[in-house]
């Protein structure tokens, strides 16, 4: 964060302040929300959460370096005292990205939020310093703590903002206003919540309503509900897609033998081609999305295209590929899961494993509502259609729709099975995974289907697994 004098940062979130005996003393670190992350300078964000009570851990914070603690109630050591922690951190965030001279960039969906970001901030770090979430912090917390790690030197910060009701992404944009708002795709994710893909539409749309006339509207021209959006910003509108009307679109788009995306890359100044490090087509649409963003800010196509070919994950359990000595491949992609990202990653899995054995290792999706039965039988039928060797539904009565979808669609005993939990999945894989198996590991984040994998890798020992 740039360097704020205490007294500013009370003027700034309205607060009131105790046990301060410096006014003009400076916080000059990060702002943290866990004492065991506090480093010299930094200011800690006391919240009271169901399982700890960050007042409980200010003394310590204060101790460990923390200049100052933002909290509810005095602490017994420097602290600005307010009625809202998470309102005054809004606040706080709104007045540093004000400062700066930074490039908002700004990213929703329903899908594919965490690695559009990714790609998005590995081809802008290419131009200048770029700040970016770690993992999914995208909501009314995460976000202001992103914005908070940008400083003086900050050329391009990207936020990805996500909603479960109409008005969340209208709120996140007003904390930090973007310039540059792109809006992935409007799918289940969270239906149960809004009603309708109609009303996931209004929320996503909340993103290019916030642009200023001078701004820019990244649209997916390959998604109705989406490029209708156009309509919705004063903002001039970049379209991205395959479609041959799109600004910035894909051509020739296939998957290489092992399952990675390649594609022509296009763009209002030039062509190039890429063959991506990640997995699955899906990718393409992210990839598209990141390059309109990134040819807006001033890369040029070959610039794109080599960035987008040298591009990796940076964010956990997302396809994240490991191969355990005897040749089992394992895709982790449990971090979460709904109904389009379980589809892509089963096709991602199908291309992975031509000519071996395919295993997907599926849980819950959360939060789908009434449609909970059929977008769960539509993925396990999928799963058949789609030649997986075998589909292990994991879980409860959601899980056991999975399983019944591939029963209906044809799988009727050895290639589908239903069991209770991660452990008897681990159990049922240390029995029969042969050498060569490419396995698929994906749900809703609830289910912890990451310990599926882990366990599975533990006995390979250091060096051994390579992860690719």
């Amino acid at each position: 964060m740039i360097a704020l004098s205490l007294a500013e940062i009370a003027e700034i979130v309205g607060g009131q302040t105790h046990d301060i005996p410096d006014q003009a003393a400076t916080v000059s670190g990060p702002v943290v929300i866990d004492s065991r992350k506090v480093t010299p300078g930094c200011l800690f964000v006391a919240f009271a959460g169901e399982r700890a009570d960050g007042h409980d851990y200010a003394e310590r914070a204060v101790e460990a370096g923390a200049a100052l603690v933002l909290a509810t109630r005095p602490v017994g050591v420097p602290a600005i005292v307010v009625d809202d922690v998470v309102a005054a951190l809004g606040a706080l965030s709104r007045a540093v990205v004000a400062r700066l001279g930074a490039t908002v960039v700004a990213l929703t969906g329903s899908a594919g939020k965490t690695s559009t970001k990714d790609l998005i901030a590995q081809l802008l770090e290419r131009k200048g310093p770029t700040v970016y979430p770690e993992g999914n912090l995208n909501n009314e917390i995460g976000l202001p703590l992103t914005a908070l790690r940008a400083t003086d030197e900050t050329q391009h910060l990207v936020l990805e903002m996500g909603a479960r009701y109409i008005g969340d992404i209208r709120y996140l944009t007003g904390l930090v206003p973007p310039r540059i708002g792109l809006v992935l795709n409007v799918g289940s994710a969270h239906i149960g919540e809004f009603g309708g893909k109609e009303q996931i539409a209004q929320a996503k749309g909340e993103m290019v309503e916030s642009l200023p006339e001078d701004g820019v509207a990244v649209l997916n021209a390959d998604d109705p509900l989406v490029r209708a959006m156009a309509s919705r910003t004063k903002a001039r509108v970049v379209l991205f897609g395959e479609g041959a009307d799109a600004d910035v679109r894909g051509e020739n788009v296939h998957l290489t033998d092992d399952g990675r995306p390649a594609f022509r890359l296009h763009t209002p100044t030039g062509c190039s081609d890429v063959t991506m490090r990640l997995y699955g087509e899906h990718h393409v649409s992210n990839a598209l999305a990141a390059a309109a963003v990134a040819h807006e800010l001033g890369l040029s196509a070959d610039e794109i295209a080599e960035a987008l070919s040298d591009a990796g994950t940076l964010s956990r359990w997302r396809m994240e590929v490991t191969e355990r000595p005897d040749g089992v491949t394992f895709v982790n992609d449990a971090y979460n899961a709904n109904p389009e990202s379980m589809k892509a990653a089963l096709r991602a899995l199908a291309a992975m494993g031509k000519g071996r054995r395919t295993w997907a290792v599926l849980g819950l999706m959360a939060e789908l509502g009434g449609a909970s039965l059929a977008e769960h039988d539509a993925v396990g039928r999928l799963a058949v259609r789609l030649n997986v060797s075998k589909l292990v539904a994991v879980g409860g009565r959601e899980a056991s729709w999975l399983q019944l979808g591939a029963y209906n669609e044809g799988s009727w005993g050895e290639e589908s099975v239903h069991v209770s939990d991660a452990q008897a999945a681990v159990d049922l894989l240390r029995r029969e995974l042969r050498p060569g198996d490419v396995v698929l590991v994906k749900a809703s984040r609830s289910v912890g289907l990451e310990q599926v994998v882990t366990a599975l890798l533990e006995n390979a020992t250091e060096g051994e697994v390579a992860g690719r």
